[in-house]
């Protein structure tokens, strides 16, 4: 393997994409770097592959958006904190912090 792959491999992320559009809901992971052109090239790349599949929500609504969140393998605890009365995840504590 050349350094530049291994550099290239090092600073990929995968995401969890999800994509609501025309009353129809895909769900699925992707490796890009950690911005926006990258994730998108991504997306693309996994539409292409046409290996998504698409489920019927059931309820037409006008509403076409995509999201997408890093996927961390963390086994630490997560830390949590209250927000109006609702409890929330903060996310895993940073190295040392447990």
């Amino acid at each position: 393997m050349s350094p530049h792959f291994t550099d290239i491999m090092n600073s990929m992320k995968k995401f969890l994409i999800n994509i609501w559009a025309y009353d129809y809901h895909a769900k699925f992971e992707i490796l890009a770097e950690d911005n926006a052109l990258s994730v998108e090239k991504s997306i693309l790349d996994k539409l292409g592959e046409k290996s998504i599949k698409w489920e019927s929500t059931g309820m037409y609504r006008d509403t076409r958006r995509i999201t997408y969140e890093e996927v961390i393998n963390d086994t630490r605890p997560i830390h949590y904190k209250t927000v109006l009365g609702v409890r929330v995840a903060t996310g895993a504590p940073e190295g040392g912090q447990i």
